[in-house]
């Protein structure tokens, strides 16, 4: 096996779930270097011609890996041939599907780029909220937010609020805990009125003295005790509101988004809309 790969996502939209995708399974097979390349918005089969002439112009022979989400038998039929390892992500899978719902799926070239566009006003008013709510600013809007995240210095507010606007449309707001806050047991009322959706984090000491450590050695901000005791006075805030509390120690970004929503029950308030507009669907 090579040790290097190239490796195309294409796709009739953005190719981001193709890329998703692709990396999540060769992220399995250590031991390979991959060079990766987008490839987005094959509409026609021309387009795909074009792209496969790229993409065999530039693995100069070698097979490359290409994963594939174009909805459109035509288009993604150009690129199933036999100088690519060809990878259809949609097609097994949409077949299994429709066996199992005993319907036909609507096939429509670009539909998840509507889809995608369809969302894309809510993404945007997420992460413009995210940004202009970051590091404590602006908390009389907090009524506003969708999840409240609060935590000591550096302990992965900012970029778990990105990617819950980002990924999950989700408008999140997060505060940093000071001294003032931590030494007094005081949180501002604007998070105490909104604490059913405020989630506090939180992590070991040294895992927290470890972070600080790689961009102010020797501080006393990074000092091991200091991270213990703001730790322990944020444990005891979190306990008097009775804050949900989640631990990001070893956690990726995505596993704290996901289990920060959970936290304060927002996954099973969304099951509960789609039950609730299936119902609706239903009786109409």
């Amino acid at each position: 096996m090579d040790s290097t790969k190239d490796v195309y996502y294409v796709s009739g939209s953005t190719a981001i779930l193709a890329e998703d995708m692709g990396k999540a399974l060769l992220a399995q097979f250590h031991g390979i270097r991959f060079r990766e390349e987008k490839i987005p918005f094959i509409h026609t089969p021309d387009d795909a011609r074009k792209a496969l002439a790229h993409i065999l112009r530039q693995s100069e022979g070698i097979q490359p890996l290409v994963f594939c989400t174009i909805m459109d038998q035509a288009t993604r039929d150009v690129f199933n041939c036999p100088q690519v390892h060809f990878f259809d992500i949609f097609l097994n899978t949409l077949e299994a599907l429709e066996t199992s719902l005993e319907s036909k799926a609507l096939r429509e070239p670009g539909y998840s780029r509507h889809f995608t566009i369809s969302k894309m006003d809510k993404r945007v008013d997420a992460i413009h909220f995210s940004l202009e709510h970051d590091d404590g600013t602006r908390t009389a809007e907090y009524d506003e937010a969708e999840i409240i995240l609060i935590g000591v210095s550096r302990s992965g507010k900012t970029p778990v609020s990105i990617y819950l606007a980002t990924h999950m449309e989700l408008k999140a707001a997060n505060f940093p805990l000071t001294s003032d806050h931590l030494d007094q047991y005081e949180l501002p009322k604007d998070i105490v009125r909104n604490r059913k959706r405020v989630v506090g984090l939180t992590s070991s000491p040294q895992y927290l003295h470890n972070i600080r450590e790689k961009r102010y050695a020797g501080s006393t901000y990074a000092s091991l005790a200091n991270c213990t005791r703001e730790l322990q006075q944020a444990k005891q805030l979190f306990m008097r509101h009775n804050i949900k509390i989640l631990n990001v120690e070893g956690r990726s970004i995505e596993e704290i988004a996901v289990q920060a929503i959970q936290a304060i029950g927002m996954a099973k308030k969304q099951r509960q809309k789609s039950r609730d507009r299936d119902a609706a669907g239903s009786s109409s």
